[in-house]
């Protein structure tokens, strides 16, 4: 093979494989680097986190489709980044590779204005994608980058060369967005997303000026189910790449017991979990003309748990079957089948059972996940018997997310800060709902932007995102529910409710910092109204308290307490006292959260 460095006027698949790898390399061994310059102080600053895992999922599906037909090459890695993306900074990523793809697809390599071309339109897309764009992120980096590189293609034919100088004007943008938005000058930080990606086009750029194979590490196992699973899941408590304390059990082993004796093994209909690929236009003439819905609709007649996401020349399909060989041999008519896997439920059940009946307690949370599937597989109705709406909702603890399923959601994701469920999580809880409109609260605000890219892969359902941005406002949202309303109504009402309370939340300090107005010291415990720090102090209750008046400031009826896995019940007592005897008229109600890293959320309305 002939590398980039010794032909400077071209690059191939080959090259953008190295490339990417070596990028993908780079930013992984600076995730804390990134996470750190979180403008916040608190413990879960997750971009690094989410760029990472982002990044990973694409240079995985990479692997799985290499080619030295470049086009073909950056096709894989934006599907796989598309699938995998995670928090803000993950889908704008996703974006920007996605339009980098588009515009590279036929080539089998690329000169250098074809290069700096498909960086500009990478830059184009990511921009279309975000509803209010601010300057001074991820995406003034990667603009003041590109048009370097448009400007630098004009003067030489080196990829190379071109490539050094969207890393340089990348990394001179990136010191200046401190001068675009004035909270990062505050606390006196670039900004995180601009910073993952230049540390992206320093790998980039490593690997193109290399005259070897770059050695890449492989990536560590990444336990993505710790990151997005529908529940019911067992954790990890910790998972290396900063996801915070592992969640609960859903539900405990006598529950679980008792649910799962009332499914037989032999009632369950379609005892084979199928999944599989499909590359269409894959060299050989395919019989027949390949349309989604038709697909989707010739499937549907051989099981239930349907899931068919197609994109260009690639559909993924997972399907509860009895008999998976008809559906691949139907599937095989458009082309040809790749990473097939196939899976006995009723065997799983069966094994289940047993270890139940032997009290085998180690392996109950792990089996739970199984359960689900097989009672999904069983009782999943035809698509004329859906109900009118469904609800899949973004939690984080057992207690918060047991209140959401006692509100009626059908599907709880695993996720929140530094645990961002990724577009294909969102794509699969949807795809689990028997419903024809479903209503998706991310419940986080760096979850939105995934949530929106979910809705673009789903074309049987009609999928409403509604922006809610925490806990309290997820709750207010399912509250605001009409089960005889419209779903036009249902958005707005829902949309309005998020706008009716105020919600707080109280972690600790992991640096010293200043920010609005207030001094802040490593290990103080900070409270946060909405998105702004209103408290810092050494003593929790202190800071609990000052929160609570900045909460109650503008009056309210109801203040609900949701404690952390690590609140005190004695303290939450004296927040309880402190509540009533300095706001008479307010009700006090505590649940049980169950939260990682945040002691309280607090919600007044």
């Amino acid at each position: 093979m002939v590398f980039l460095s010794k032909r400077l006027n071209e690059m191939n698949g080959q090259d953008f494989i190295r490339m990417v790898e070596a990028g993908a390399y780079r930013l992984r061994t600076n995730v804390d680097r990134v996470n750190a310059l979180n403008v916040f102080p608190v413990p879960d600053g997750d971009t690094g986190t989410n760029m990472n895992l982002t990044l990973t999922s694409g240079v995985e599906e990479l692997r799985r489709r290499p080619s030295e037909h470049l086009g073909k090459a950056a096709e894989a890695l934006a599907k796989g980044l598309l699938m995998g993306a995670r928090g803000n900074s993950g889908v704008i990523l996703s974006q920007l590779f996605r339009g980098f793809s588009k515009a590279v697809s036929d080539l089998p390599a690329a000169n250098s204005q074809q290069v700096a071309a498909a960086f500009q339109n990478g830059v184009d897309m990511a921009y279309k994608a975000v509803v209010k764009p601010v300057e001074g992120t991820i995406l003034t980096v990667a603009k003041e980058a590109a048009k370097q590189g448009l400007l630098s293609a004009k003067r030489q034919t080196s990829v190379v060369s071109v490539m050094a100088d969207i890393l340089s004007k990348g990394q001179e943008a990136l010191d200046r967005t401190p001068d675009m938005l004035p909270v990062l000058k505050q606390v006196g930080v670039v900004d995180s997303g601009g910073q993952g990606l230049v540390l992206i086009y320093e790998g980039f750029l490593s690997a193109l000026e290399s005259e070897e194979p770059a050695v890449i590490e492989e990536p560590a196992d990444m336990p993505y189910a710790a990151f997005g699973a529908v529940q019911p899941l067992d954790e990890p408590a910790e998972t290396g790449y900063g996801a915070g304390r592992g969640a609960g059990v859903y539900a405990n082993a006598h529950e679980l017991t008792s649910a799962q004796s009332k499914l037989a093994t032999e009632d369950i209909e379609f005892g084979y979990c199928t999944e599989f690929m499909v590359t269409l236009n894959s060299g050989k003439p395919a019989s027949r003309e390949f349309e989604e819905s038709v697909f989707r609709e010739e499937l549907s007649a051989f099981g239930d748990s349907l899931l068919v996401v197609a994109d260009d020349d690639l559909v993924k399909v997972h399907i509860h079957a009895e008999y998976p060989g008809t559906v691949m041999n139907l599937a095989q008519k458009y082309g040809d089948l790749s990473r097939i896997k196939i899976e006995n439920m009723r065997d799983q059940h069966t094994h289940i059972l047993s270890e139940e009946a032997g009290h085998m307690a180690a392996e109950v949370r792990r089996a739970e996940e199984q359960i689900a599937e097989a009672q999904q597989a069983a009782g999943t109705r035809s698509q004329a018997e859906w109900k009118k709406y469904g609800f899949v909702a973004v939690s984080v603890g057992e207690g918060i997310s047991g209140i959401f399923q006692s509100l009626g959601v059908d599907r709880v994701l695993h996720g929140g800060q530094t645990m961002n469920p990724s577009t294909e999580d969102i794509v699969r809880a949807v795809a689990e709902v028997d419903a024809r409109t479903i209503f998706v609260l991310p419940n986080n605000s760096n979850i939105i932007l995934a949530a929106q890219q979910a809705v673009e892969l789903v074309e049987d359902k009609q999928i409403i995102v509604i922006p809610s941005k925490s806990i309290p406002q997820g709750i207010s949202a399912v509250l605001a529910f009409n089960e005889e309303a419209d779903a036009e109504e249902n958005a707005e009402d829902m949309g309005q409710a998020l706008q009716g309370g105020q919600a707080g939340q109280v972690t600790y300090a992991v640096r010293d910092t200043q920010m609005d107005g207030i001094d802040i010291k490593q290990g103080d415990y900070i409270g946060i109204h909405n998105s702004r720090i209103v408290s810092a102090e050494p003593d929790l209750l202190e800071s609990c308290r000052r929160l609570i008046d900045s909460l109650l400031g503008g009056g309210a009826e109801i203040l609900t307490l949701y404690t952390g896995e690590e609140a005190v019940e004695s303290q939450t007592a004296e927040l309880v006292g402190y509540v009533e005897q300095t706001y008479a008229d307010v009700e006090v109600e505590v649940h049980a959260g169950g939260q990682p890293l945040y002691y309280y959320i607090i919600s007044a309305e």
